[in-house]
């Protein structure tokens, strides 16, 4: 099967939307938070004080959840140095920072005296890297007319739809009420029976949904794009759509922080992420975040360029990135997994399609023979299959535990 050919439209159709992705996403801050559920990670892990773990970092949110199961070590990976960057002042915040000042910075996305604090309490536990952007942004981003978690590309989304809500639709008082909902009926009653999906779906929003601008904004590149349409008859928005219908009609929403930040955006301390909470905070400042290290490189560079070995892999869907223009990056990633994996290494990813085919063809080399991926990774499907629906996020199409089981 040839890949290349399958999932790309002509060769100059794909470099310009290439090129705009990579142009959106060089030179800014993607992710605010982390739009991957931890809770479902740390049952899919079952991490112990033994275990070294590797994740991306995005918004650094599921590396500081992780450390409160306590593994021997966290290895967040980004290309991105300004994910790093986030992470690294969640760390130091959690160092140095009381915790109201702390929730105030992370939790509410804002901390008027930021300045002050900044300077005089984060700044130096900092990278030079990390200095010279919050440098340049932190005043803006945590002190400024609009929170944190509208900042970011992903936050700009975010702050446009609350726009949406507010002055176009209306709606913004019906959100609230579902937010607050304290059953799945409740939420049922206003989403469905009082239509406001009806309301707030609008020919208007499903075609900017579909639009490369606002996937490029939200972080999905055009060969995720490709591969999740060629399970859709409508387009990227009627995947959304019906997404959001459950999300709001049948999970809970009380305790769904990812959404009430998307549209709220800010956290509440009943409805947050596990690092945010007082008694974790707590943890993590005790030495549990300093189980945690930043690394700014591709999974592929980091793993050829550390002797380290690693038991978890959460590889976020970032696959789906590579299984089209990168796929040779792809391979050489899987390489360098096999090489740095421990007996007994599970690796945990999503992907925006119900199924995943570019990993099959992948060849490695291990103790002196050829495998394919698929000889390899033992799936536990039982797992992922009950895991997967009570996914807070709720955004992906597929969800993969894999154990990689060399004979």
């Amino acid at each position: 099967m040839n890949l290349d050919k399958k999932m790309t439209l002509s060769p100059k159709i794909d470099n310009w939307l290439d090129l705009g992705f990579s142009s959106l996403h060089r030179n800014n801050l993607v992710y605010v938070t982390c739009w991957e559920d931890p809770r479902l990670d740390r049952i899919a892990m079952k991490l112990t004080k033994d275990d070294t773990v590797l994740v991306l970092t995005s918004g650094g949110c599921n590396a500081l959840d992780y450390a409160l199961d306590q593994p021997q070590h966290i290895y967040a990976v980004d290309v991105n140095p300004r994910q790093n960057a986030l992470l690294e002042l969640k760390i130091a915040g959690i160092r140095e920072l009381d915790y109201a000042s702390f929730f105030q910075l992370f939790g509410e996305g804002h901390l008027a005296s930021f300045k002050e604090v900044y300077q005089q309490q984060l700044r130096t536990q900092l990278s030079p890297f990390a200095q010279q952007y919050w440098d340049s942004h932190g005043l803006r981003c945590f002190a400024g007319k609009r929170p944190f978690f509208f900042h970011g590309t992903t936050g700009i989304f975010a702050r446009l739809i609350s726009f949406y809500i507010d002055h176009i639709v209306q709606l913004r008082e019906e959100l609230n009420a579902l937010l607050e909902a304290k059953t799945i009926e409740q939420q049922r009653q206003i989403y469905c029976d009082k239509q406001l999906n009806r309301r707030f779906w609008k020919k208007f929003i499903r075609q900017v949904m579909n639009s490369d601008l606002t996937l490029w904004m939200l972080g999905v590149p055009p060969q995720q794009r490709q591969q999740l349409e060629r399970f859709l008859t409508n387009g990227v928005a009627e995947f959304v759509e019906e997404r959001c219908r459950e999300v709001f009609s049948e999970l809970p929403i009380w305790d769904n922080y990812f959404w009430q930040v998307f549209i709220k955006g800010k956290y509440t301390p009943n409805c947050c992420p596990e690092y945010l909470k007082e008694e974790n905070f707590h943890l993590l400042k005790a030495g549990l975040v300093d189980r945690i290290s930043t690394h700014t490189d591709t999974v592929a560079q980091f793993l050829e360029h550390n002797d380290v070995e690693i038991s978890r892999f959460v590889l976020l869907d970032h696959m789906d990135w590579l299984s089209n223009y990168q796929y040779a990056e792809l391979e050489r990633e899987w390489q360098a997994i096999v090489n740095r994996s421990g007996d007994k290494s599970r690796i945990l990813f999503r992907s925006a399609c119900f199924e995943v085919e570019y990993l099959n063809p992948i060849c490695v080399s291990a103790q002196g023979r050829q495998y394919n991926l698929a000889d390899i990774l033992k799936y536990d499907n039982d797992l992922a299959q009950q895991l997967h629906p009570q996914d807070r996020v709720h955004t992906y199409g597929s969800f993969y535990i894999a154990d990689l089981v060399i004979a």
